[in-house]
């Protein structure tokens, strides 16, 4: 397993992370997975085995059940180096202040994510999505104030838009507070748009990337065919709308490419898109999930799985997103004065 630098922090993470929303199967969530504590200590277990050493959750996963399980599961035998993150913004109940990035939301709800986790503190505290009627400067003051007390450790952001995170690293720097080290976002082969703003932040910045959903809510597992209905028990089939399809035509051509790849390694689908990702630039972990053992374990063995520079190529052709506005403006005006973070984008454009 490799592990590598979370930002500009000092702190290491395996390239691939344990993601739990799986773990709970409540509410809106049974719709994921329902994996219960037993199943839950066992996939703990491969991926600890394996050398994946940070569990990512979130407290409103299942209504905090899934933080709760894995609270149980790691009760009293958390090895030494064992991270976790949790995420707060989303509801935690009907009232008018149960949701949000608010002083008063967040140092509630992390609170209750640490009873819930059984632990003192929480190694990476993550906002989990944009809060636009809350001062970035009372959330960062928030943060910090966790972070003093010894509750928090890092800190990171989830979903926020290029000008979101461009903003809360500002107002760290200017009130001279802890800012951000990392960035859970979703990018796959299917959904690039990340390579737009946020992946050449993340390099200019030196704000590391956790990639959720990485197979595309199963998309691109290679168990989803052109032509056909999506497997029982999929998420799909369940009402699950995440992450949105524009353009199906496009998502089959990816998953032909990922089949004839993986065919030729002797490997699944997901496989190759899972190594795809931990290739790419800026790309500290890949978060994934399974609701059986066997998917944890062909997940897991993508750390091991070495693409052919000719492979690379093929995928990036096949999922290649349109070079918008202004970036085809740089790339005809401007090419012969790019940096690094511009050239993440607009570098295999240049011949």
């Amino acid at each position: 397993m490799e592990y590598r630098l979370l930002g500009r922090s000092g702190l290491k993470v395996s390239v691939l992370t344990l993601g739990t929303m799986t773990f709970g199967g409540q509410g809106k969530f049974a719709a994921v997975g329902n994996t219960g504590v037993a199943d839950a200590r066992r996939q703990i277990d491969l991926c600890l085995e394996a050398g994946v050493n940070l569990i990512d959750t979130a407290d409103v996963y299942s209504d905090g059940a899934s933080e709760s399980i894995i609270g149980e599961a790691l009760a009293g035998k958390r090895p030494a180096g064992v991270l976790i993150a949790t995420k707060a913004r989303f509801p935690m109940g009907s009232g008018p202040n149960d949701e949000g990035l608010s002083r008063l939301h967040l140092i509630r709800e992390c609170e209750a994510s640490l009873k819930r986790l059984r632990t003192d503190a929480i190694d990476l505290y993550q906002v989990h999505q944009w809060d636009g009627q809350t001062p970035l400067e009372e959330t960062l003051e928030a943060l910090d104030t966790l972070l003093r007390q010894g509750k928090i450790r890092y800190i990171g952001c989830s979903n926020y838009s290029g000008w979101h995170l461009m903003k809360a690293l500002g107002i760290s720097e200017r009130e001279r507070r802890e800012r951000f080290v990392s960035q859970q976002i979703h990018y796959t082969l299917e959904a690039r748009e990340a390579e737009y703003e946020l992946l050449p932040i993340a390099i200019d910045q030196n704000v590391g990337v956790l990639v959720w959903s990485p197979l595309a809510g199963g998309l691109l597992s290679g168990k989803h065919r052109r032509g056909a209905s999506a497997p029982d028990g999929s998420r799909l089939t369940q009402g699950w709308t995440e992450p949105p399809i524009r353009d199906e035509e496009r998502l089959w051509r990816i998953v032909d490419t990922l089949l004839e790849i993986g065919a030729a390694h002797g490997v699944s689908a997901a496989q190759v898109a899972l190594a795809w990702l931990i290739g790419r630039q800026a790309v500290s972990s890949v978060i994934i999930g399974a609701r059986t053992e066997a998917q944890l374990k062909d997940n897991l063995a993508a750390a091991r799985l070495v693409l052919a520079p000719a492979e690379r190529a093929r995928l990036d052709a096949v999922s290649a997103p349109p070079v918008l506005y202004p970036y085809w403006h740089q790339l005809l005006t401007a090419s012969q004065r790019l940096g690094p973070a511009d050239l993440s984008l607009l570098g295999p454009h240049l011949g």
